[in-house]
C-alpha cells in the first residue's frame, strides 16, 4: 500500500492520478471502478453518487458519472472507452460507503472497456507514489489528511 500525504493507495490497483480514479480488473474482462482519497478530499465529502446507468457508453475523457458535495458537483472523467455493466447501488444509496471504504463497498460501477488497449497512461506498482507525489506538488493538495 503506497501512502502519500495521507492519501492511501493499493499497488495492485491502476490509476487515473488526475481524474482521481482507481481501476481494477475482473476476471470475466470487466473493470471495476472507483473513487480514490483524493477525489474524497477534493469534494470534502460525497453527498450524491450518479454513475451512468447500465448499458450506457462512454468515451475516454468524458463523463462515467457524478458526485456531489455540499458546493459542487463533479464529473468523474473516464480514463479510457466502455460501457456500464453494472452500478453500485449500495454505494448509490449510501454515498457515505464511498467516503469511508472507497476501494471496497464504496466503488462505483463495472465497465467493460471497447479496447484491449486500456491500461495505457494508467499509474500502477512502485512508481505510483511519485506519481502521485508530482500531482500533489503540481497542483498544491496538501493531502487527505492535513494536519
Amino acid at each position: 500500500m503506497a501512502l502519500v500525504r495521507g492519501c492511501s493507495f493499493p499497488e495492485d490497483l491502476l490509476y487515473d492520478v488526475e481524474r482521481h480514479t482507481w481501476y481494477r480488473p475482473e476476471p470475466d474482462g470487466t473493470v471495476r471502478v472507483g473513487l480514490t482519497p483524493v477525489a474524497i478530499a477534493l469534494a470534502r465529502e460525497v453527498l450524491v453518487l450518479t454513475p451512468k446507468r447500465v448499458g450506457r457508453e462512454f468515451e475516454r475523457d468524458q463523463s462515467m458519472g457524478t458526485i456531489e458535495s455540499a458546493k459542487s458537483v463533479f464529473a468523474i472523467r473516464a480514463a479510457f472507452a466502455g460501457t456500464v455493466v453494472a452500478i453500485n447501488e449500495l454505494a448509490v444509496g449510501t454515498p457515505r460507503l464511498v467516503n469511508g471504504d472507497c476501494y471496497g463497498a464504496g466503488w462505483m460501477l463495472l465497465a467493460r472497456p471497447l479496447a484491449a488497449a486500456w491500461r495505457e497512461g494508467l499509474a500502477t506498482g512502485a512508481g505510483l507514489a511519485t506519481t502521485v507525489e508530482a500531482w500533489m506538488d503540481e497542483q498544491g493538495f496538501p493531502g487527505c489528511d492535513p494536519a
